[in-house]
């Protein structure tokens, strides 16, 4: 099921954005191995229902300090279509794994290489969260209030939106030009790469004199009236985002205000929004979310209640969609996008690294003797019988 059954991803166990894009791929129907360590990690796969980024892969531990886990890996790289880790640059040419290596093999292979700042570049050995990448971008000093400064938000801008959905894109442009020319690559996906590109109509913004440098003082920056959220009667927030004229109007008729939604020019004058904010604010202090719910959602004045992650679920639109769905006791999204004929169901739950290490050995030929002497000399291994969360 799904438009990318048949593919063979091999994950090298890490955390974060490669992860993520593995669990993406996976959700649209990739057979997804990942190679986990022996023992595990505390920040890393657990197998709890609720680690939902690392759900749809079949995992196998290997040590890979020992040249025999190293060869066995190389072996399940043999017939894989894509490689993926997310170590920093020299860790797999360490291991004995990088891409000289690993394509000498299989050259048809995709050697997918995430990292915060790149594989190249003053900064490329720097240990670096989202927070890092994103202040390099540009993105984090135009995101807050001017009254205070950047607001780090969350680590969707940079390790999901500049790092997974970037490493997930350039993963299935590489299988389409193979599908062309035969021939596997190397992939450099950096977060910081990806931010920039993520940026580019902001800096286009910017470059046109658009966008200033001041926070909350721009149209999409929560500077703009008609652009911002706002605190209700019951201390619930709404969100409006009435920017084309004819949205602003028919905020403007729903209120009963004049918002001077009629020249378009004097609504775009940054002089006029200090003013405008503060009547729209005194206005939706009046009634509760639900109240306004009532008066404004689903029309043209481009709203919606700013819901928690508790809520989100039962709202109607969503429950309508099937967005979200609850497995093993834990709400998590399901596959998207849809596709016509190619259908996604949910892969399946978190593994126990580890759970699958005897099949993995089995499918590359070792016999059971064999397996358990892989086991016994720890080249691999398998979950510990007392515990369900940790190799």
């Amino acid at each position: 099921m799904g438009p990318l059954a048949g593919l063979r991803i091999i994950e090298f166990a890490g955390l974060g954005p490669a992860p993520f894009a593995c669990m993406l791929l996976a959700d649209l129907g990739a057979e997804v191995i990942r190679i986990d360590r022996p023992g595990g990690s505390a920040l890393g796969p657990s197998g709890d229902p609720g680690d939902v980024i690392n759900r749809g892969r079949r995992t196998i531990a290997l040590n890979l300090k020992q040249p025999q886990a190293i060869e066995l890996a190389l072996r399940l790289l043999d017939d894989a279509d894509v490689l993926v880790e997310g170590f920093r640059p020299g860790v797999m040419e360490k291991l004995g794994l990088g891409p000289e290596v690993c394509t000498a093999r299989n050259k048809a292979l995709i050697y997918a290489r995430m990292t915060g700042w790149g594989q190249e570049g003053p900064l490329a050995q720097a240990a670096g969260h989202d927070l890092n990448y994103i202040a390099l971008s540009g993105a984090l000093a135009a995101i807050g209030r001017s009254d205070s400064g950047p607001v780090p938000p969350l680590n969707l801008v940079g390790d999901f939106g500049g790092g997974s959905l970037y490493l997930a894109l350039g993963i299935c442009a590489a299988l389409l030009e193979r599908s062309r020319s035969g021939q596997g690559q190397v992939l450099d996906v950096a977060i910081s790469d990806g931010v920039v590109s993520l940026m580019a109509p902001l800096f286009a913004f910017h470059g046109t004199g658009l966008w200033s440098g001041k926070r909350q003082d721009n149209m999409l920056d929560g500077g703009a009236p008609f652009y911002d959220t706002y605190e209700c009667a019951d201390g619930e927030w709404i969100s409006i985002a009435a920017i084309e004229t004819q949205f602003y109007q028919e905020l403007a008729d729903k209120l009963g205000e004049d918002l001077g939604a009629a020249d378009l020019m004097q609504r775009l004058d940054r002089a006029e929004w200090p003013a405008r904010k503060a009547q729209l604010a005194s206005l939706f202090l009046q009634r509760t979310r639900a109240e306004w719910c009532e008066l404004l959602e689903g029309s043209d004045v481009c709203f919606a209640p700013v819901l928690s992650m508790a809520e989100a679920p039962d709202h109607p639109h969503n429950r309508a969609r099937g967005i979200l769905v609850e497995r093993d006791g834990v709400v998590q999204p399901r596959p998207t996008p849809n596709f016509s004929r190619s259908h996604c169901e949910l892969p399946g739950a978190p593994p126990v690294p580890g759970s699958d290490t005897r099949k993995l050995l089995a499918e590359l030929g070792c016999d059971s003797d064999k397996i358990e002497r892989l086991l016994a000399d720890g080249i691999a291994a398998v979950p510990s019988e007392n515990t369900s969360k940790t190799v």
